[in-house]
Order: C-alpha cells, then structure tokens, then sequence
C-alpha cells in the first residue's frame, strides 16, 4: 500500500486539536497516533478539549493529556462538565464551547466519527465539520457493545512499543473504566491488530480514522 506523509517541517509549531466527548475517548480513538506524532515532530501543540470530564473522570482526563502529549507540548486539557447521554439535548451549549475553539486554527483535528452509535459522539462530530470548513479532520472510531465499527479510510500504522504505551496509559489511567467488560487491554490491542492488517502495516499494528475530504 502507497503511503502519503503530512507535509509539515518538523521545526515549525504545528497546532493538533483533539476533540473527545467523555475523558477516554481520545485515547481510545487516536492515542497511538498523538504519540507518534509527539514523537515525529517535536514541535507539536496538542489542544485537548474533553467535554464530559466530572469528578474522578476529570482527574483521569488530566493525567492522560499530559501522558500521551507530553507536559511541554499540550495545551490544556480543556474539561467540560456536560452530562454524558445528554449532549444532544443541550446543543446550544456545546457549540458554544465549538465557537471559542475558532481562535485556534488547528492544522489538523481528530474528532468523533459521524456514524458513531453514541449520541454524544455524533453530535461533536456534526459540530467539528460545522466549525472548522477549511481544515484536515480525522475521525476516529470507538470500540463498543453496540457494534457500530465501520470500513475506515486512513490508516497511521504503529509500532509495537507505540502500541504498547497506548494501552498500559489506558489501563493504568481509567481506573474508573475497569469495571467495564469492554474496556480490556484485549479489546485494545485487538482492534489496533485488526487495522494494522488491513493496511499491511509493518508491525501488523494500526489506529484508522475516516475522512471525509482531503486535498492532495
């Protein structure tokens, strides 16, 4: 498989927003890829703006951000108090948070996929596209009960000591989470596996996002 690189000089400050409905949904969705893109260009400013972040999952959602971007290179986080289920219904609000976001002018932005079953998700992924019509957007995609993963259409292949670090960040830092069947290492490792096969990633590992538009 042909690949393409992001054309950025790794001596120029490159601005990544990362946007996530509940405070693991980043790492789940994109976490190996924010660490390998740490590591590629140092010059990297992730802005970390999670929007349902209460109580114990705000402290999680703290540690994380600094874990997967690095202390010196994030910006944030930015923890919101929305009721996970409910953003839908309180929409107003949240684009409000969307409109303050404008003055970042990201060059890249990882967001919800626009099929995702959960309504939250949905609604930041309509969000993301209504906000920013000029830029490189990135869905990505959240293992779930209700089945809902799709055919995806970009893939940032891995390697394993990448992969490794994404899941122990996630185990070790969502304690909150481990009650959860879902939210196992297997489950992780297992979907990392599965689109690194699909895009014959030398380490057999990869994270895949849907695009909508790309300019080449």
């Amino acid at each position: 498989m042909h690949s393409l690189s992001l054309a950025w000089d790794a001596a120029s400050p490159v601005n990544v927003l990362c946007l996530g409905a509940h405070s693991d949904d980043i790492e789940i969705g994109c976490g190996g890829t924010i660490l390998r893109l740490a590591r590629q260009y140092p010059n990297c400013m992730f802005h970390w703006v999670v929007f349902s972040a209460i109580g114990v999952r705000a402290e999680e959602a703290q540690l994380a951000a600094t874990l997967f971007a690095g202390a010196g290179a994030l910006k944030g986080p930015l923890l919101k108090s929305f009721q996970d289920g409910f953003m839908p219904f309180v929409g107003a609000e949240v684009k409000v948070v969307f409109e303050d976001l404008k003055s970042i002018s990201p060059d890249l932005i990882f967001t919800h996929n626009r099929n995702d079953a959960h309504q939250d998700h949905r609604l930041l992924a309509e969000l993301t596209w209504n906000t920013f019509r000029d830029h490189l957007i990135l869905e990505y995609e959240i293992p779930k009960y209700d089945g809902d993963l799709g055919r995806p259409t970009v893939f940032v292949p891995l390697d394993s000591e990448l992969c490794e670090k994404k899941v122990q960040y996630l185990i070790d830092t969502f304690e909150s989470q481990r009650s959860k069947r879902w939210f196992q290492s297997e489950t992780f490792f297992s979907l990392l596996r599965l689109r690194g096969m699909e895009c014959n990633a030398p380490s057999g590992y990869a994270e895949a996002f849907y695009a909508r538009k790309l300019m080449l």
